[in-house]
């Protein structure tokens, strides 16, 4: 259980709050694509669980995992994590654990570059496995459209690659109950790959957006449907005369 700055014994300094601690290290994201992607993940899932209140989605936000770490200026900023069951949906200005109840990533995405490619693989996998024990980890370059995912153990606190079909379009996200996959599309007028959330051997899940649109053209389609019943049904009466009222 966190412990509020107030409820430290005497003499005792409390680690600092989400409030003083760094939240933006005035860095731009490495494209426009990258920030997209980014929204895409994260407007997805706040639309599937749009009647949750147990969960959260952090974008390029800060995750403070040590409260002694943090004055060695040893912190990370995932691009995309998020955090299922035992916590609230609500703003936050980064992620402390030691004011979550303890409570870490469940799954982690960071979207690769060439200039990234070696701390993703490297320094922060050890971190996110090692340190914080995130149960899954996924890399994924936006611009090749190549995604990577891998599973932690826990015997020896050690990623190992999650098996997909081969070319691995669709990684399982068994942390969330879901799938992770590449998916050839628009999205906000970029066309082009696009990593996505998928239920499980089914269905990609939509945006609102998509959502919208889907419901409009069913509304179409039952409208249409009817029309071409109600003139099958006139042709018919103008044949073989007024079908009976029925009850």
């Amino acid at each position: 259980m966190s412990i509020s700055q107030d409820e430290w014994p005497p003499g005792v300094t409390p680690p600092p709050s989400g409030e003083d601690l760094p939240y933006d290290d005035g860095e731009p994201l490495e494209s426009n694509r990258h920030a997209l992607q980014q929204i895409l993940l994260r407007e997805v899932l706040e639309h599937a669980w749009a009647g949750r209140t147990d969960f959260f989605v952090g974008t390029n936000m800060f995750l403070y995992y040590s409260s002694l770490q943090f004055k060695k200026n040893d912190f990370r900023g995932p691009d995309v994590f998020v955090v299922l069951g035992g916590t609230e949906r609500r703003d936050r200005k980064s992620w402390v654990i030691w004011e979550e109840d303890g409570r870490h990533p469940d799954v982690i995405i960071e979207l690769t570059s060439e200039s990234t490619a070696g701390e993703d693989r490297g320094r922060k996998k050890h971190v996110y496995g090692a340190l914080i024990s995130v149960p899954e980890y996924f890399i994924y370059d936006p611009v090749s459209g190549a995604l990577e995912g891998y599973r932690l153990q826990s015997s020896s606190r050690s990623y190992v690659p999650i098996t997909g079909p081969a070319p691995p379009l669709r990684l399982g996200c068994e942390a969330l109950g879901l799938e992770l996959g590449v998916w050839q599309g628009e999205y906000d007028g970029f066309p082009g790959a696009w990593l996505r959330w998928f239920l499980p051997g089914g269905a990609m899940l939509p945006t609102r957006e998509e959502a919208l649109a889907a419901a409009e053209r069913e509304r179409v389609a039952a409208e249409e449907r009817a029309r071409q019943l109600a003139e099958r049904l006139a042709t018919y009466e103008q044949r073989f005369g007024k079908l009976p009222d029925i009850g």
